[in-house]
């Protein structure tokens, strides 16, 4: 499972240009799944974004976290993630997730960090979407679990 977390001060996703989701100060997060991703994975990564300290504290170090600033949190499928570049010049999926099980598991990260930590804001998972988004800083960070 890899995620992208991005701090932003605003983000919105939207399909067929409309909202389906929006958040103000938090962390916009690109999720891809692989096909050998399991719960274990998602637990992980889900404590791991919302306990990562990147957002700054009264002295201006990161040292505050997504749910210590009761920030907000917006996850997008990002299939793409998984792509394998670094032969030729077109990326391989070869390790990714079919549609059924990267939606399982998309789906198990959202519910997952909702009954632990805070509610998602969310995309819709294979649709063709648009990001809007205003990172701060810029910030950004990729897990790999």
């Amino acid at each position: 499972m890899i995620g992208l977390i991005q701090r932003v001060s605003r983000a919105s996703v939207s399909v067929n240009q409309q909202v389906v989701g929006r958040i103000n100060q938090g962390i916009l997060l690109l999720l891809g799944v692989e096909k050998t991703d399991t719960q274990a994975a998602v637990e992980k990564l889900a404590k791991k974004v919302t306990h990562y300290r990147i957002f700054n504290d009264e002295n201006g170090k990161m040292n505050l976290s997504l749910i210590d600033i009761d920030a907000e949190l917006l996850v997008v499928s990002q299939f793409t993630l998984v792509a394998q570049t670094d032969k030729g010049n077109r990326p391989g999926f070869s390790q990714g997730a079919s549609p059924e099980h990267g939606k399982a598991m998309y789906e198990a990260f959202i519910a997952h960090t909702e009954s632990n930590y805070l509610r998602c804001e969310k995309g819709v998972f294979g649709a063709d979407m648009k990001i809007e988004l205003v990172n701060d800083g810029p910030v950004t960070f990729q897990f790999r679990v």
